[in-house]
Order: structure tokens, then sequence, then C-alpha cells
């Protein structure tokens, strides 16, 4: 391989030049082995961040990301392989239903999924909730229970784009998080390397989403979309709403008690939405002509949670931890609740120990926030809105600091955004 100057890249890409190919390749390689270093590779990410990458860059940028490490191979499994890629959430368990779902329906299903940061829950955060789950699969075991389950939810293993891991912990600390290029390239070269056929990706964008604005989240989506058929996978997206915290849940136990309720044909409207919503484009995508909403009735559904659980060691009719501490906060007013600010209630769930505030730090199982209304549902002043679980009581009154003005009330019942606002396809 070429060798370049790592210098020059970073004056060239400040002044708004492009990267060519080869020393695209070299500068991922040379940073993934130590050869540039941290200053230099901070130094190119704010170059990006305010020059961004034309869609050649960052194409060869994702795959030179892929070519770091390994690629994993689908290509035995009987059935169809498809994915889904949530951009995170408060409140955002629809992975647990959504996988034993769509297995349900015929596909394969192989769900490598993360831990929780800052106020977005880690879906393998959630299932450790689960006694005796386990996260950490070896690639013939991940295989073989797609073929006999149809799904799959465990730890990516280092493998996977190690130069990822590095750049995304780099950016983390340097500002340079929300650069749309290297969050698209971050996410993607996971995924493509993970090896699925195709890939729905769940774009969040409002209040408690990392993406403020529609036009930040439509401009990810289509970025990101653009990447996955470029690489042969079959992509879209939806663009979901995330101004208001999913479900009534938000912490790790307390998010599989409401999932298991979705597959047991209950649970919370706007969570049973969206699963059923992603369901759809994933069985589409897989080619799959087979109603989801008729498996979460069949009970064909919660069989396949249980053999997945099953699986990895769980035990899906174990009781889920409780909580030592409970507080409850009272509404303040009466009527209609206009707003819940889902960055709010995802900062008080992190409070109470639901999440980490640094990589590898320990979360409360059953630590989080319980909300008794949703938006445009009717309330009275005095009853209980919201309950705060956790293990260390010390904790509630700065989770309590965190829901101040996090509703408003109305004298009338709010018009209600859809949960989902726009579909992002190679064809829109």
């Amino acid at each position: 391989m070429s060798t370049f100057d790592a210098v020059e890249l970073i004056r060239t890409k400040r002044d708004g030049g492009r990267l060519g190919d080869e020393a695209i390749d070299w500068l991922i390689r040379a940073y993934t082995d130590g050869v540039v270093t941290d200053e230099q590779m901070s130094a190119m990410a704010m170059a990006i961040f305010f020059r961004g990458l034309d869609a050649t860059e960052l194409t060869r940028w994702t795959n030179a990301m892929i070519d770091t490490g390994e690629r994993m191979d689908f290509s035995s499994l009987s059935r169809p392989t498809v994915d889904k890629h949530s951009t995170g959430g408060v409140g955002d368990k629809i992975t647990l239903p959504l996988a034993p779902l769509v297995a349900a329906c015929g596909a394969a299903v192989p769900q490598l999924s993360g831990r929780g940061l800052g106020h977005t829950g880690g879906t393998l955060d959630k299932l450790e909730a689960i006694p005796g789950w386990r996260a950490s699969l070896t690639n013939p075991e991940m295989l073989a229970q797609l073929e006999s389950v149809g799904a799959v939810i465990c730890a990516a293993g280092a493998g996977l784009a190690p130069a990822d891991k590095k750049l995304y912990a780099l950016r983390d600390v340097t500002a340079t998080i929300e650069s749309i290029p290297m969050i698209s390239a971050s996410i993607m070269s996971k995924k493509i390397a993970e090896g699925t056929a195709s890939l729905v990706l769940d774009v969040k964008t409002g209040a408690g989403a990392f993406m403020k604005t529609l036009a930040q989240s439509r401009a990810l989506a289509t970025t990101m979309v653009g990447i996955g058929n470029a690489a042969g996978v079959n992509t879209v997206a939806l663009i979901t709403n995330m101004d208001t915290p999913l479900g009534r849940t938000a912490g790790n136990g307390l998010e599989v008690a409401e999932s298991v309720e979705v597959l047991a044909g209950g649970g919370p409207a706007d969570v049973v939405e969206l699963t059923l919503a992603l369901a759809r484009e994933m069985l589409a995508c897989a080619g799959i002509d087979a109603d989801p909403a008729a498996a979460l009735v069949s009970g064909k559904a919660m069989d396949a949670w249980k053999a997945m659980i099953r699986a990895q060691g769980g035990d899906p009719d174990a009781p889920l931890p409780v909580a030592r501490h409970t507080e409850v906060v009272p509404a303040e007013a009466d009527g209609y609740l206009s707003r819940m600010d889902a960055m709010a209630v995802g900062l008080a769930a992190w409070r109470l120990g639901a999440g980490r505030a640094v990589q590898g730090e320990q979360v409360q199982a059953a630590a989080g926030v319980t909300w008794h209304a949703a938006v445009g549902e009717p309330v009275q002043a005095g009853q209980p809105l919201f309950t705060l679980h956790t293990d260390t009581p010390e904790r509630i009154e700065r989770a309590k600091e965190a829901l101040v003005g996090a509703v408003d009330y109305a004298s009338a019942p709010p018009e209600l955004r859809p949960v989902v606002l726009e579909r992002i396809s190679a064809e829109s």
C-alpha cells in the first residue's frame, strides 16, 4: 500500500479538497495500526465535520473501515437474512419484540447490538436483566441459533470494523460525533461487515434523538441508505418520532417487561405500531409474504422470543428484577398532556442507574422511569405521572430535577405527531 503524509491529507480536507481512494485506504489502516496518531485523526475528524465527505469518499471510507476487520457470512442459512438498526432513543425497546417477530415470519435476524452510553439505553443491557441470559456468542453459535430459532441478539465481536471502535472513541471526546458522514460510516461499516442481505434503518428525530430536526434525520437516513445499497445491501429507512419517549418505560428490566407485553398481544400502541411498521419493511426486504400482526396474535412471536432467550442461557419465565426503592412524581395540573420531553425522561432514567456515563460502568437492571400517561391523554393534578425506580435512593432527587419542566399541560387534546414520519429508499 502506498504511504501518504497524514498532515498533507488533513490540509487537503481542511481546505475543502477531496481525498483519493488510496489515500483513504491508507489513512484508515494507518490509524488502526497506530501509525497515524490520535492528534492527527482528531484534526481530520474536525476537518470532515466542517467540510464533509462526498458520496465517493464516503463509500470508500466505509469500505476501508470494513476492511480493517472480518466480514461475517450467512450464506449457509436456509432463511433470508435481514437486520434492523436504530439510531437510538428513549424507551426504544423495539429490537426486543421485533427480532423474534420477524423470525417467526420466516427470516433470519442477526441483531448485533451494543450497550448504552448516556441517555439512550443499550439493547444488551436490557436483555441482561433476564436471569442467565448471555450477550457473547461465538460465530458458530450465532449461525446455529439463526438456523434453529431465526433470531439472535448478541454483542458484536471485536473483529467487526475495529477501525470504527477506535474512531468512535476519538469522536466522542473531540465534539465530532454529530458529523453525518462519520455517523453513517460508523453504523454502516458494522452493518455491512455483519453480512446481512437486507437492512432496515430506524432513524430517530426530535428532542430525545441525536438528530434533533427532520432535515438532519432525512440527510442521515438518505446517506446511510445510499451507502448500504452501494455495498449491495438492500437498505431502506424509516424516520420516526423521538420528541416523546416510546411506550411507557425507560430502563433495562422495565423495557423487557413491556416488550413481553407486546409479544403477548398487548403493550403500548406506539410500540406496537413501530414494531409492526419495521417488521413489514424487514419482511418486504427479505422477500417474505407474511403478516407480522398475525404472528403476534397467534403466539408464534412469543414462542420465538422464548426460544431465543433460552438459546442464550436465559430463563424467559423467570421474574425480572424489581427496584428496592420507588418514588412517585405527581401531575402538577389538570388537563391533557401536550408534551413529554424524551431527553428529560432519558436523563432521569440514566441518573437513577439505568445508564452509564463511561464505557464499562455497571448499570442497574431494575432502575428506570415509568410514566402513567402519554401525550394526548387526560390527567388530574396529584395523580401519579411518573414512578422512579432505583436500588440507590440517593439518586432520586437528581432524577426528579431532570423531570422539572419535562411535561406541558393543555386544556384540549393536542395534535399528535405520527410515529413514522417518512420512508427513505433508493428510489426516494
